[in-house]
């Protein structure tokens, strides 16, 4: 975690670009396998923008597809996950996203797709929301595709997302609000850390300002670069309850859990996306660890991150029933 921040440090341009080359020799690969329990394969949804994800399958699952004919009684969740990275950085076969998606895939027994959206600023906001929606229906209307587990279940569909992944898992619910789906149910958001903001210096900004992996400034040139052109960061995209937004409390949109810790600068942004939720009117549950920090989630070895998948689990099995 310390190499990934240190290389989007380093790898921001005063120019709002990004140094892609310097980012590559920081930002670890991980191809696909078969291990720890978890069966990953990669599956291009549209070459042309290099959009595709990667599948992770528990191994103790039906792993042939549906073309097969094999039925399993046991239906497993599908989650689509986010990766963070500030919109601009990491990709879905990055070390620390594979991983995070590997243990979720297994301690969820959940079949996972994480979604290789495009980067910032070379693709400005909505780009990387059409490409999250653009996932959800290749995978409803194409649900027989190679690796696709019979036993996977449509009907119970989570968006999730970490850090920036989060901020793209409400718009893609959101986006998800006002459209059919005939054999795909969006249920549920899993929120970790979800990487909002505004315009305002919340307290918590100003009091950990240089917090471990993520700083009020780099946040400031990641809004810039992810944005479009002339926006600011009350734009809905970042504020999703600002003076800009709109007025979701007539949408359908999905119980939501909101997973924040204490030593991160985004923790009253978070809050306040949490108490939006519930004030348009929406199923949606905080979870806050004082004494964590942002990204905490991808350390199996701090106690929180236990506790965060476990809360996820409950989630999960609270609103699928």
């Amino acid at each position: 975690m310390s190499v990934i921040s240190w290389g989007i440090k380093l790898s921001r341009r005063s120019d709002g670009s990004v140094n892609r080359r310097l980012m590559s020799f920081f930002d670890f690969k991980s191809p696909p396998s078969s291990i720890n329990g978890v069966k990953t394969s990669d599956i291009i949804v549209d070459p042309s923008r290099n959009l595709w994800f990667r599948l992770y399958v528990p191994i103790t699952t039906t792993t042939t597809t549906a073309a097969t004919n094999d039925v399993n009684s046991s239906q497993l969740p599908v989650i689509v996950h986010f990766h963070g990275g500030g919109f601009a950085c990491i990709c879905a076969d990055s070390v620390g996203s594979d991983n995070l998606c590997r243990r979720l895939a297994k301690e969820l027994n959940a079949v996972i797709v994480s979604v290789n959206y495009r980067n910032s600023p070379e693709h400005k906001y909505p780009s990387q929301v059409e490409d999250g929606f653009d996932v959800l229906r290749y995978i409803e209307l194409n649900p027989n595709f190679e690796g696709f587990p019979t036993d996977a279940d449509l009907k119970n569909c989570f968006v999730s997302g970490d850090s920036a992944g989060g901020n793209l898992a409400h718009h893609v619910a959101l986006k998800g609000s006002n459209y059919g789906f005939r054999n795909l149910r969006i249920v549920g958001v899993i929120a970790l850390q979800p990487f909002f903001g505004g315009e305002e210096r919340t307290e918590s900004e100003i009091k950990l300002a240089g917090a471990p992996f993520i700083t009020v400034k780099g946040t400031d040139w990641l809004w810039q670069a992810f944005l479009p052109e002339g926006a600011d960061r009350d734009h809905p995209a970042a504020n999703v309850f600002g003076p800009k937004s709109e007025d979701i409390s007539g949408l359908n949109f999905p119980a939501t859990i909101v997973i924040v810790g204490g030593y991160d600068p985004l923790l009253d942004w978070q809050k306040r996306y949490y108490e939006g939720l519930k004030k348009a009117g929406k199923e949606v549950y905080l979870i806050e660890y004082p004494n964590v920090f942002h990204s905490f989630y991808g350390v199996p070895d701090v106690p929180e991150s236990a506790l965060c998948i476990n809360e996820v689990k409950t989630f999960m099995q609270k609103v699928v029933g």
